[in-house]
């Protein structure tokens, strides 16, 4: 059974761990807006974290320990995710036992729903989730995993007869204040090569299309997340991803995805991460207003005192950075 986090106050915790922690709270503090009352905004953010299995019930895992994810990586992952109000979560693995306790140490007002492990080598034994703070954002009905119509594959590729989504996407509805927002994430296979990943990107340009047109009655608000495997802005992929209407807040137009992107040149590569809607158009369904966006360095606030490469720390936090929107 998994319990909580130990207590990051607990005298039995390594000071560089309080030390890190007091200062990556000061920095969220400063990045990430707050959560209003009422629920007057709403932030969604989506986040790949690396091979998010199992844990080292260590503070800090040593060279021998495996996985090298500990105590305090699992800290700072808890307190990124809660500032937000649901989060989308892909490289989940099917060893639950970080998520298990991720979700106690957030506590009884936090909730995930997640797909089973996708079957299949081109999966790599993945799930996607959705963790939300109950408090603010509620399940309002919809959950489902997007498929293909059999009669439309071959406008997806050609071997697209062949299979479907390496990973189906993973839609759930929630009611947040008096909007419904219908969020949509995945991870599309990254393949051998870019021009792999360009009918996947097509399909869900596509599908989403359609759905927006059919949905827009009901003034949902439709909103897709998560990793794209996009190169860069502008690439074929983008363009594949954009096809349809699907528009990007410009406020991400410049923001770092990668903890190994250029910090000087963030658009020119590992565009990887993204948050989109259909904001104009016969395709329309947003009706909510984005406030601000970005993502977040949490590099440079952890694991300071052992000078850890980025190579590393890509195994104990992530090697991306989570991607957030704030909705007024």
């Amino acid at each position: 059974m998994s319990a909580p986090l130990p207590p990051i106050d607990d005298p039995a915790a390594p000071p560089a761990v309080r030390t890190e922690m007091a200062a990556l709270r000061a920095a969220l503090d400063e990045a990430i807006p707050r959560k209003r009352m009422l629920r007057r905004n709403l932030l969604v953010a989506t986040w790949n974290i690396k091979d998010f299995g199992s844990l080292t019930e260590r503070w800090t895992a040593g060279s021998s320990d495996s996985p090298k994810r500990d105590f305090r990586a699992l800290w700072a992952i808890a307190e990124l995710i809660s500032r937000f109000d649901v989060v989308a979560v892909q490289e989940l693995t099917g060893n639950l036992r970080a998520l298990r306790t991720l979700m106690k140490t957030l506590g009884p007002r936090w909730s995930f729903l997640m797909t089973d492990v996708t079957r299949g080598a081109a999966g790599g034994g993945e799930r996607m989730a959705f963790i939300f703070d109950s408090a603010r954002a509620e399940l309002s009905g919809l959950a489902g995993e997007l498929v293909v119509p059999r009669e439309r594959l071959d406008e997806i590729g050609p071997d697209a007869l062949r299979r479907q989504f390496a990973r189906t996407p993973y839609a759930v509805s929630f009611q947040a204040g008096d909007a419904t927002v219908l969020l949509v994430t995945l991870h599309v296979l990254y393949g051998d090569s870019a021009a792999e990943r360009l009918p996947e990107l097509r399909a869900i340009a596509d599908w989403m299309a359609d759905w927006a047109r059919q949905a827009n009655r009901w003034h949902h608000n439709l909103v897709v997340l998560g990793d794209f495997n996009i190169d860069r802005r502008g690439d074929p992929l983008w363009q594949a991803f954009t096809s349809s209407g699907l528009t990007v807040p410009p406020a991400l137009d410049t923001v770092r995805r990668s903890i190994f992107a250029d910090p000087d040149q963030p658009q020119l590569g590992k565009f990887y991460d993204q948050i989109a809607w259909f904001g104009e158009g016969s395709a329309r369904l947003i009706n909510l207003e984005p406030l601000a966006a970005g993502s977040f360095d949490f590099v440079p606030h952890l694991y300071r005192d052992l000078e850890m490469t980025r190579a590393s720390l890509q195994y104990r936090i992530s090697d991306h950075y989570p991607l957030w929107v704030e909705f007024g």
